[in-house]
């Protein structure tokens, strides 16, 4: 369940993503929290620049191993418009990050991909805990799916 507390961040996962489709590209944001509640690092989806890794959840992940001690890691959280796909879940796990916590499931987008008639990603979609079966995790968040739904409306609608 998310708090009260954690909302604020989980909106501005929203705003990123909105950030993201506004540069053209999938609309996707994460931010990482520490254990303090204080903001270590965000961003969005840059797919758009033709590297499909480069999703935010991973690049957190990256900034983590690179900026953040194994507890502090382990004591952080991850908020996210999207919950994460495969290799996001795995690059989570073996940096040693702690919650996730996201918006919209992997099968709500998959579904609304559908009802938009977008063809299945190359990559098998699975819940973060076929991944990462280790890693606690939080979501959907209902006050804020049909936003996220909305961004991603917009995306592929403009691309059809």
């Amino acid at each position: 369940m998310v708090s009260d507390a954690e909302l604020p961040y989980l909106r501005r996962c929203v705003e990123l993503a909105t950030q993201a489709l506004d540069a053209g590209d999938e609309p996707f944001g994460s931010v990482l929290v520490g254990a303090d509640g204080a903001v270590l690092a965000e961003d969005h989806n840059r797919v758009a620049s033709g590297d499909r890794t480069r999703h935010p959840e991973f690049e957190l992940a990256r900034w983590s191993a690179a900026h953040l001690s194994p507890e502090q890691r382990a004591a952080a959280t991850v908020y996210t418009s999207g919950e994460h796909c495969p290799m996001c879940a795995a690059a989570h796990a073996w940096v040693g990050l702690g919650r996730i916590v996201y918006v919209a499931s992997s099968e709500q987008l998959t579904s609304w991909l559908t009802e938009l008639g977008v063809p299945p990603p190359p990559v098998r979609t699975l819940p973060i805990n076929e991944v990462a079966p280790g890693v606690a995790v939080t979501g959907p968040v209902p006050e804020l799916t049909e936003e996220v739904r909305t961004l991603h409306r917009r995306y592929y609608r403009t691309r059809a």
